[in-house]
């Protein structure tokens, strides 16, 4: 730093000190630019400065809005650079300046617009302002003002007053879900003991959250905080409840979104802004909950600062009224030292694969060799092993496309079907009960509904919007099964939820969310598009017939009223004389519905890579991001115009570097399992294992209701069961919950394999063994058959070498089946790789 510069800012320092931040920037004096010396080193020049919130309003005069100036460097690294940049006001008169800075926030001075010049390391950002009603005082709202301290307080969560029967004889409603409910038991229920009218500071609600009178809960807030003076005005001004008409809040975000901070204990200002129900936004940042899910990494202060710690990732969240907002924060290492490698990218999969991975300062492991992509493609896209032909056929070809068209080919074959229809009945619960709710028949016409579907192509979209829409009989549309399988409207709506928009809405069913958006009345809303369904006996007993009943109310559990059904998140539709399970059909699967083609994509990407983007994939909450949130965007929106085709967003995952990675690691990314760095060793779940035991032993299986020979994906009906299916975790189909399905290993598989007749007794059956004999092969050319049966790979030549030590040559047979019994014990052979 030059000299001159080096007394600009001494004197700037100086007039802060002695004239507050405020008079600095009126009069100009901290308009020096400060030059990238600040952040020393190659990628570290700002490649970005933003503001947030970009535009301000103030609507009053005690209304303030604090702003948060982030500069982005070149390596993504992302500074808190709010007490270092300049802030003007555009030149232009009186009413180019309509608020002040002050302790941090702009303020009203008077009424009218301008524009806050901010500057930054050379880059200038322009942020509008707008002032109304500067010089009017506003009063205090229970529901906008005084609810928010509760929260902020923790005192209407469930460990506290909040809890069902409250506590110490004071109850809240948990989370506010029951304003109204609230302000009776604050002012009316034991009034005189808990508001003092009269001497506000002295009512016990005071004096308990301050800690001045014995609290259980401790102090709350402080005697001369925010909080406490917000409770003393409203009691000073007789505590009253809000207007009908009163604007309530809409919308909120937490900003900026994303952090990338650098080093142990570097800091973040956060500041969030509510949109009201009346067009105005207020900086609620002082009224809100912050929480973090990993403070470890990124631990969020209780004024909206987050403290960067260890290595890793957090989402930060602000809570207010009925919502909660979150922004994610990666913390890495100072001074670590990094170089991307610029490999090449196959697509937009990559491009934000890569992106998030730059960003985290991990490098990515290479691709998987052929042999391993050939198993693993097989596997996973039509539920088998390739056969030895195969596999020599793609390792012999030496065009660069052949993984391509190898995909391409697989997407194709009617297995594809067979492993996808398998996993849609595992969602929609297709079990048969006897004849109370769904018969074989019934499953068995559902589930081939399904197939037939899936094999002529049908987008999902269009799928979806039948079974939710279906009327008629059980067998003459085997799609109104769907309404069969559950007949409890409340359990139906929040299976509808979590099944097609991968939402978990049974926390709003008690009380608003607390970790989400949703309030009772989204939950109930929601509810009530199947409250009118009907159902009714048919001529076969065995068959039910399902209808649009025309009649019948959900109502709310507070006050009994009736509620109009209500998209979650959007608006309440107009449904006189419609059906209406054919207007929610028609939104739910559509653009308009974010959360449709999300939970696809997503269910769909887990599938592939062994964890999904949201996981578990049917959680979709504030407090449970996305670890890649511009990647499930990317995978939705090409989902969406492709015309929800499945078969091209699988081509679309498979053909990525991300699913063709290596599932060896590197020394950065070997404690990574969510961002696509390296491949994740699975365990190959229930039906494909068994599948994969019968294609490679030569044996055939026997289920209940289909053709000797018949895949374990082809059961139609949950209720068939097998003890291996059940060791090996098959889903029971009992919920729409994927953790239905048990990947996890256990002692019982392995004792299963190792004893068994899964592999003991069909290895003999099978006779692979003892025909590859009797047609005169060596034992070396046995032992690689069964290599490249079971691992879609020839041995190694210490394999084979170990191997053929230990075959005797005049009686080879046994000695070669407990080879394929090593194999299909092998962890390589249970597990894709």
């Amino acid at each position: 730093m030059n000299p001159s510069a080096a007394r600009w800012v001494a004197l700037a320092k100086g007039l802060a000190l002695g004239l507050g931040l405020g008079a600095v920037v009126a009069l100009g004096l901290a308009g020096y630019r400060f030059r990238d010396e600040w952040f020393p080193g190659p990628g570290r020049r700002v490649a970005k400065l933003e503001v947030f919130p970009a535009r301000v309003g103030l609507w009053h005069a005690a209304d303030r809005q604090a702003l948060v100036v982030q500069a982005t460097l070149e390596n993504g690294v992302t500074r808190d650079v709010t007490g270092r940049a300049s802030f003007r006001w555009e030149s232009g008169g009186a009413a180019s300046t309509p608020a002040r800075w002050d302790a941090g926030s702009l303020v009203p001075a008077a009424d009218g617009h301008g524009e806050l010049r901010v500057r930054y390391a050379g880059r200038e950002v322009r942020v509008p302002v707008t002032v109304t009603n500067a010089t009017t005082a506003r009063g205090v709202s229970f529901r906008n003002d005084v609810m928010p301290v509760f929260m902020r307080a923790g005192c209407n969560g469930g460990a506290c007053h909040g809890a069902a029967r409250g506590r110490d004889g004071f109850r809240l409603s948990l989370f506010g879900y029951d304003p109204a409910g609230d302000h009776e038991r604050i002012t009316r229920e034991m009034a005189t003991r808990r508001v003092n009218l009269a001497l506000p500071r002295e009512s016990l609600l005071v004096l308990k959250g301050a800690g001045k009178v014995p609290h259980a809960g401790g102090e709350r807030f402080g005697e001369h905080s925010e909080e406490c003076e917000t409770l003393v005005r409203w009691l000073a001004a007789n505590a009253p409840d809000d207007p009908k008409d009163l604007p309530s809040p809409v919308s909120m975000e937490i900003l900026p979104r994303q952090l990338v901070l650098e080093g142990e204990g570097t800091t973040h200002r956060m500041t969030v802004v509510a949109t009201y129900s009346d067009g105005t936004t207020r900086d609620v940042t002082r009224l809100c909950l912050f929480l973090s899910n990993n403070d470890v990494s990124a631990r969020m202060g209780p004024d909206g600062v987050v403290t960067a710690g260890r290595r890793g990732e957090a989402f930060v969240m602000a809570r207010f009224a009925t919502f909660t907002v979150g922004a994610q924060a990666i913390v890495i290492p100072k001074g670590l030292r990094y170089e991307w490698p610029q490999e090449p990218e196959a697509g937009e999969i990559d491009r934000w694969v890569h992106d998030k991975l730059r960003k985290l300062r991990i490098l990515p492991s290479g691709l998987c060799t052929d042999e391993e992509f050939v198993r693993r493609v097989h596997l996973d896209v039509v539920g088998l092993l390739p056969t030895r032909a195969d596999t020599e056929r793609f390792l012999a070809d030496a065009a660069p496309d052949k993984r391509a068209r190898l995909v391409a080919e697989l997407v194709g074959r009617k297995e594809f079907v067979e492993l996808w229809t398998m996993q849609l009945a595992e969602l929609l619960r297709i079990r048969s009960d006897g004849n109370q709710q769904m018969s074989q028949k019934a499953a068995l016409l559902y589930f081939n509904w399904l197939s037939q579907r899936l094999e002529a192509g049908d987008p999902i979209d269009r799928i979806v919007r039948d079974l939710l829409s279906a009327t008629g009989g059980t067998f003459a549309n085997p799609a109104s099964n769907f309404y069969q399988v559950e007949q409890d409207t409340l359990k139906l709506s929040e299976n509808v939820a979590q099944a097609f928009m991968g939402m978990r809405l049974q926390c709003a069913q008690c009380h608003n969310h607390p970790f989400d958006r949703w309030t009772m009345d989204d939950y109930y809303g929601f509810a009530a598009f199947f409250g009118q369904v009907g159902r009714k006996a048919a001529q076969d007993p065995r068959e039910r017939i399902v209808f649009n009943a025309g009649s019948g109310d959900v109502k709310h559990p507070v006050g009994g009223r009736a509620m109009a059904p209500k998209f979650l998140g959007d608006a309440v539709p107009d449904v006189t004389g419609k059906d209406r399970r054919a207007v929610v059909a028609e939104w739910l699967a559509s653009p308009g519905n974010p959360w449709f083609a999300r939970n696809v994509v997503n269910r769909v990407w887990a599938h592939f890579m062994g964890a999904g983007i949201v996981e578990p994939v049917d959680d979709v909450r504030v407090s449970n991001p996305a670890s890649n949130p511009e990647l499930l965007d990317a995978l939705a929106r090409r989902f969406t115009e492709s015309g929800y085709n499945l078969r091209a967003l699988v081509a679309d995952i498979c053909n990525s570097r991300a699913y063709q990675r290596s599932t060896r690691s590197n020394e950065s990314n070997e404690g990574d399992s969510r961002n696509a760095s390296h491949a994740l060793v699975r365990r190959i779940r229930a039906e494909v294992l068994l599948d994969a035991i019968s294609q490679v032993t030569g044996t055939r299986n026997k289920f209940p209701g289909l053709p000797l020979g018949a895949r374990a994906v082809q059961i139609a009906d949950g209720n068939v069961e097998t003890y291996f299916l059940t060791t090996f975790g098959r889903a029971k189909r009992e919920s729409v919950c994927s953790c239905e399905v048990k990947m996890e290993p256990n002692l019982s598989q392995a004792l299963h394999l190792l004893m068994g007749d899964a592999t003991n007794q069909r290895i003999p059956d099978g006779g692979v063994v003892a025909t590859a004999l009797k047609a005169g092969r060596r034992p070396s050319e046995v032992i690689e058959d069964l290599y490249l049966r079971c691992l879609s790979r020839k041995p190694t030549a210490r394999e084979l070498e170990d191997l053929l030590a230990r075959v005797p040559q005049d009686k080879p047979r046994e000695a070669l089946e407990d080879v394929f019994w090593s194999l299909l014990n092998s962890k390589e052979f249970v597990f894709n790789h």
